[in-house]
């Protein structure tokens, strides 16, 4: 019993302090400057506003917010789609310097992103994209090494057996894969899928700094800006940050189950 109450203890704590940066946020959003200087962060204001909501979402910040949503799901549909068809040429079609192909592109993993980013920038002022969705995209959309890596193992994990007994049927590799393998993969799948949206929806330095526009800013980008200047409006920062965070935590809350299962998958892989 003495154990129990000590690990319990300790949870307790530790969930208490993950929690704590979320839940001033929230409290902060809902107070007024008066009530920001006079109370201590930990406490609510007395009344709650929702004039920083109010303000906040009144302004272009609406905008930045449906830049955002189409951001993260073009991302995630092109990560899903190129992602899967990479990682099954690796996986299981032969072909001449394919392992080779396959380590060299996962070994870029291991490159700092804010190393890759001034080659990248330099690449889209060339390709005259800057400031644009398709500079927004491009870098990404096309797959990750390490979503080719996650489907890759999982492609490699199936029974070779279907595959061959398909062949023999006279399906071919793309038979194959949409009807045969991807439904085998909706574990993998939705790992990826999980993934690729708490990324994207999170990306700050690549749009950053291949966007300036208001036609392409994201939120995490609106949220940076709303610091700019001699005074900074917490109430207003953190409304913003509670819009912001409020697609993930629903996100959590509908899809806890798959997103424990990404989890465990992604650390047996």
């Amino acid at each position: 019993m003495t154990k129990r109450i000590a690990l319990y203890a300790t949870l307790a704590v530790g969930a208490l302090i993950s929690v704590f940066p979320y839940l001033l946020v929230v409290l902060t959003a809902f107070k007024t400057q008066r009530q920001l200087n006079s109370t201590q962060p930990w406490l609510p204001g007395i009344p709650p506003t929702t004039a920083n909501l109010t303000k906040i979402l009144g302004g272009d910040f609406p905008l930045y917010i449906l830049n955002a949503v189409v951001m993260t799901a073009l991302l995630t549909l092109g990560q899903l789609v190129f992602t899967t068809f990479a990682a099954y040429a690796f996986a299981r079609l032969r072909f001449r310097g394919r392992d080779v192909l396959f380590w060299l592109y996962v070994a870029t993993m291991m490159v700092p992103t804010a190393v890759t980013v001034i080659p990248l920038f330099l690449i889209m002022r060339e390709l005259n994209v800057v400031n644009t969705w398709y500079g927004l995209l491009a870098p990404y959309v096309l797959g990750t090494p390490y979503g080719i890596f996650l489907m890759r193992q999982f492609f490699k994990g199936l029974p070779a057996g279907l595959e061959e007994a398909a062949r023999i049927d006279g399906a071919g590799p793309l038979t194959i894969l949409v009807r045969i393998l991807l439904p085998l993969c909706r574990p993998a799948i939705g790992t990826l899928t999980i993934i690729t949206v708490i990324s994207s929806w999170n990306s700050f330095l690549w749009p950053l700094i291949i966007t300036s526009g208001d036609e392409t800013k994201v939120i995490t980008v609106a949220l940076a800006t709303l610091k700019v200047g001699i005074g900074v409006d917490y109430n207003l920062m953190m409304a913003g940050g509670l819009i912001a965070l409020a697609p993930m935590v629903a996100i959590f809350v509908f899809f806890q189950k798959y997103i424990v299962r990404s989890v465990v998958l992604t650390g047996l892989k």
